[in-house]
């Protein structure tokens, strides 16, 4: 979804996201496009297979320059998470050890306390092919695991963080139902409004012979303005529709709008009567 807006205001704060020998560039650039859709921003990385910067990075990074630009590379993961308080590792695998294991929502609202707090934080996903090692899940405080299907747990590595952003932005909303936009409000019809509908869109249909055979006519008119009526129109939805059959009942296919054609006129709408009946 295109939602890029440089005159809001940027969030860039949270926990530390950092990749452990990560192999593709690719995936380094979609990382970190989610952290910058859910407001984080500090990217480390601990010895990239292609070294850095990497163009192909910052290809896929879809203009998350300012993650990009200040990600910190590091030879050892001791030495990328040296200066953090509280550090989550990532996995899929049931590990041996006494970690506590938390899903991503409980692993959200502590970062955010902690966050509060001032303390220094961060999240550490593992390789693409097999993910972290059990000494490198040790270095971590505690484990987060995703809720995925058992028979096939493996995440892309920009899925697995987008998750964890995700639910980062949301342990600071206030409101969960929050939205950041909402539909434009409209007042609804009036009842002399949605009679207007009816006539023209009846008188329209009569020219044209719809009400046939004439006996059935009333229970025709009866069936359209049941489904007219069904919900509530706004003023602005009875205008499209008015809109709509004032083009059906002014020209026809042979003649449609901006042909330089005259509109039809009511004498010469019932000449086209026959025709219009067949042809639109």
């Amino acid at each position: 979804m295109a939602g890029t807006n440089s005159e809001r205001q940027l969030l860039a704060e949270g926990p530390a996201i950092i990749l452990v020998e990560p192999q593709m560039g690719e995936n380094i650039g979609m990382v970190a496009r989610a952290m910058a859709n859910f407001g984080l921003a500090e990217l480390r990385l601990v010895n990239p297979r292609d070294g850095w910067p990497n163009e192909r990075a910052q290809a896929t990074a879809s203009k998350a320059d300012h993650i990009i630009e200040a990600t910190k590379v590091y030879d050892t993961l001791e030495q990328a998470i040296a200066d953090l308080n509280f550090v989550y590792a990532t996995t899929a695998r049931e590990r041996d050890g006494y970690k506590p294991v938390r899903s991503p929502v409980a692993a959200a609202e502590t970062l955010r306390a902690r966050f509060v707090a001032g303390e220094a934080t961060g999240i550490l996903f593992g390789r693409e092919r097999w993910g972290l090692t059990n000494e490198e899940v040790a270095l971590a405080d505690e484990i987060v695991t995703f809720p995925v299907n058992p028979a096939f747990a493996s995440l892309n590595i920009a899925q697995a963080v987008l998750l964890m952003s995700y639910e980062w932005m949301k342990s600071g909303m206030e409101d969960l139902g929050a939205v950041p936009f909402q539909a434009v409000e409209q007042r609804p019809s009036t009842k002399e409004q949605l009679f207007g509908l009816f006539d023209q869109l009846e008188e329209a249909l009569d020219a044209r012979n719809y009400f046939h055979p004439a006996g059935k006519k009333p229970k025709m008119v009866d069936n359209l303005r049941a489904v007219l009526s069904r919900r509530a129109f706004t003023e602005q939805e009875i205008s499209v529709l008015r809109g709509v059959i004032s083009s059906l009942d002014r020209f026809s296919r042979k003649s449609p709008r901006g042909s330089g054609s005259h509109p039809r006129t009511p004498a010469a709408r019932k000449e086209t009567t026959s025709d219009d009946s067949n042809g639109e």
